[in-house]
């Protein structure tokens, strides 16, 4: 019977299908919104405080949470409405559209040897100063943002998504937002942003490794090998400075049989990453091959995360 579905199960493909098919919203995108809300409140409580960060972090995510928790109380007698808002909200923090498309646009525009336009979409993919980067260097740069944004973008939202259905998703997606706002290492941000950058680091630690898991058992769609991917992850993970970039950035270097890793320029300061994988340095042809098993992860992270979802149940049936 229909109603014996797990509604939050069916709610996550669906709006994961809503992604692939739709895209971002071309106008009122709720992450958009919810990170205008966010500026507007860090220019009235900024302050050089880890406290006052702390705060900001805790009224702003726990607000959307409350939030998603509001809408979905609301339609708990409905399974039709229990998939809509899960689908709908699953559809809203989603980004595997978006980054794919990025990703394959800026390779494009690297085949055609069209580097000003390559250096304008960068920042689209990531924060780094694209001014200085010839072809591989954009290229690096973007497939390093493809690896780790598969894990954010995708992969996390859903596994919350599928342990704790819309507040779930929505407050992954807050969370997140404002590590990309103010959770990076500048000078306004290193004490107001310390609390966002350590939310986001906790809940994106099992996301990031189912991850890279995902990214090992997906090697063979471009050309690589499993236990590479894993060698790689084992062996290297650990050295970057991110506790979550690290094991996906390392599992796709593996699986694409690349070494990634190096000087990387912020517009905030230059950082010296260490290398990740044991194969030669990325070319433009490779971030193609990175967009590609981003995808593949995407659907395998979708398969999975909707069997939790099936398995952990969804509340009272309609």
């Amino acid at each position: 019977m229909i109603g014996a579905v797990s509604s939050r199960a069916v709610g996550l493909l669906l709006g994961v299908a809503a992604d692939a098919v739709l895209g971002d919203p071309r106008r009122g995108h709720p992450v958009a919104v919810f990170g205008a809300v966010a500026g507007r409140l860090e220019r009235a409580w900024w302050a050089d405080s880890r406290p006052r960060g702390v705060a900001y972090t805790a009224v702003l995510v726990g607000a959307t949470v409350v939030g998603g928790a509001l809408v979905e109380r609301a339609v708990a007698r409905s399974w039709t409405g229990r998939v809509l808002v899960t689908g709908v909200a699953t559809w809203a923090v989603l980004g595997g559209r978006s980054l794919a498309g990025e990703g394959s646009a800026l390779a494009a525009e690297l085949t055609a040897d069209d580097l000003a336009a390559a250096r304008r979409r960068l920042p689209s993919l990531c924060g780094r100063d694209p001014s200085s980067l010839d072809a591989d260097g954009l290229a690096r740069a973007a497939l390093e943002s493809v690896a780790e944004n598969t894990s954010d973008a995708v992969v996390a939202p859903l596994v919350w998504g599928a342990v704790a259905g819309a507040p779930g998703l929505l407050g992954y997606r807050a969370a997140n937002t404002l590590d990309a706002m103010v959770g990076h290492l500048s000078d306004r941000h290193r004490r107001f942003g310390w609390a966002s950058a350590r939310f986001d680091d906790v809940l994106n630690g099992v996301p990031a490794r189912l991850a890279a898991f995902l990214t090992a058992g997906a090697a063979p769609v471009v050309g690589g090998r499993p236990a590479r991917a894993l060698r790689a992850w084992r062996a290297d993970a650990a050295r970057h400075p991110s506790p979550n970039a690290g094991p996906v950035e390392a599992a796709f270097a593996g699986a694409l049989d690349r070494r990634l890793g190096g000087r990387t320029v912020y517009p905030y300061g230059v950082q010296d990453r260490p290398t990740l994988g044991s194969g030669p340095p990325p070319g433009v042809a490779d971030l193609g091959r990175a967009v590609r098993l981003s995808r593949v992860v995407t659907v395998a992270s979708a398969l999975v995360t909707a069997g939790v979802a099936a398995t952990l149940g969804s509340g009272p049936r309609g």
